[in-house]
């Protein structure tokens, strides 16, 4: 049978997904696989129908398809993005329907989840018959067991397309309510709020602003007292997408340093605000593939924080509350950057008089917030994303993340071994004394009075 692998790395064949590829290759030569480097290419994609239509027409010829690629901050690359998007603009969602599909993605299993989340949605929508997802470490592939994985996974789609597997649907189609947002001027209780000297900047990829994300935009300027900048990511000269080379990790230089003007955008703009509103259209699953470029061109920064201690806020266009996957990713952003996530307001309430209120009270609770310097508690989200990154530059990325490990170093973030002197006295105490039956029976009749009894004595003095 035949197999197209569409290779969503801008390294091209160059990239470990494509070692993973090029294995089952050798191990399946009675099976054509003809990869296609996507990502890499998407450029001239862009230029060209006639190429894309190539694309399209080895996608209709096959019998089934691999989406290949590395997890580029919690998702997909721009580049692969933005194939996906011209799929739908040129209207040939038609060659991938009834098609058998797989993921297979490499990574650190940082926020693969979502990715694959994402990718099983977009073969949804196609109508594709997805058969399951293969997420790797980057160096699976040098361990027996994870090699004889990867075949059985491979297998199974084989078996899948030659017998007609049905396959399950997990997302429903999207359904998009038409609704005009028409804002008003505002009430008289609501009075233009004050900034107090915070600085706000409202990032956006809106380029209408008829549209109803404009007029979200215009209905948040409105409501302080003084002109809030807003900074659309068309009008940056950005020259293209990360290309994954890793020079950052040294010393957090891009390579497109001195070519475009990303670099001093994010150091100097974006760092320079108190609080920061992102402003965007959900384009398929996801916001656009400009936004996905802004975030991915981020890395630049390794995995250190440079968002730190600000006020989030977001302005969303379109069915926000069908993807679940899309509020997550949203919601770590904030997290992941140590700052503080206030809000999403969307256009979906369908009222255009509630979404002007809830417009009005995110601006006042953002700034507000910031006087205050208010910050949610860390959640699985950051915590467990986190301490991925730890392990994973004190040990084999370090070499090559050199800018996050000198980071990590100084801010603490090597928290390990712990070094908890009541807890080990506890362990040393009460775990030999545990292993009597008697004991154990007197100990978990009073463990929950004794558990609380260092928080009840704060509670008992608030003011200590």
């Amino acid at each position: 049978m035949k197999i197209i692998v569409l290779n969503g790395s801008p390294k091209g064949i160059e990239s470990a997904t494509m070692q993973y590829i090029l294995y089952i290759q050798k191990k399946f030569p009675q099976h054509e696989f003809k990869i296609l480097n996507i990502a890499q290419q998407i450029k001239k994609l862009e230029k060209s129908d006639e190429k894309f239509q190539e694309i399209i027409e080895e996608v209709k010829n096959s019998d089934g398809i691999i989406w290949g690629f590395p997890l580029y901050v919690m998702l997909v690359p721009s580049q692969y993005k933005r194939f996906i998007e011209l799929v739908a603009e040129r209207n040939n969602e038609d060659a991938f329907k009834d098609k058998y599909t797989a993921v297979l993605t490499t990574s650190i299993h940082f926020y693969d989840h979502t990715a694959i989340n994402y990718m099983n949605a977009i073969c949804d929508d196609l109508e594709m018959k997805y058969v399951g997802s293969f997420s790797a470490d980057m160096f699976d592939l040098m361990i027996p067991k994870k090699r004889e994985q990867l075949i059985l996974f491979v297998e199974n789609l084989f078996n899948a397309i030659e017998n007609k597997i049905p396959t399950t649907r997990k997302n429903l189609p999207l359904i998009k309510h038409p609704f005009e947002y028409v804002p008003e001027k505002l009430e008289k209780e609501e009075e233009k709020i004050d900034t107090n000297g915070k600085k706000i900047l409202i990032i956006t990829d809106s380029v209408d602003r008829s549209s109803n994300l404009g007029k979200m935009i215009q209905r948040f300027q409105s409501c302080f007292s003084t002109i809030v900048e807003v900074i659309n990511i068309y009008d940056l000269n950005i020259k293209g997408g990360c290309l994954g080379c890793i020079q950052c990790g040294y010393d957090n230089i891009c390579v497109y340093k001195d070519k475009d003007e990303f670099t001093e955008f994010w150091s100097v703009t974006l760092e320079s605000a108190d609080i920061l509103v992102f402003a965007g259209n959900i384009v398929d699953r996801y916001l656009s593939s400009r936004w996905k470029m802004v975030f991915d061109r981020s890395f630049f920064n390794g995995h250190i924080p440079t968002l730190r201690e600000k006020q989030f806020g977001f302005l969303i266009s379109g069915p926000l509350g069908q993807i679940a996957n899309l509020r997550q990713i949203i919601e770590s952003i904030p997290e992941l950057e140590e700052s503080n996530f206030v809000d999403i307001i969307t256009d979906e309430y369908a009222d255009s008089k509630i979404i002007d209120s809830l417009i009005y009270n995110l601006a006042k609770n953002l700034i507000m917030l910031s006087q205050s310097g208010y910050k949610k508690p860390q959640t699985f989200l950051s915590v467990g994303g986190n301490k991925i990154f730890r392990d994973a530059v004190y040990g084999r990325m370090r070499f090559v993340f050199q800018a996050d490990h000198r980071y990590y170093k100084e801010h603490g973030f090597y928290d390990f071994p712990h070094n908890d002197k009541y807890a080990k006295k506890m362990n040393e105490k009460f775990i030999p004394l545990t292993q009597n039956e008697k004991f154990r029976k007197i100990f978990y009749s009073v463990l929950k009075t004794e558990m609380i009894k260092p928080l009840k004595s704060i509670v008992d003095n608030p003011d200590k």
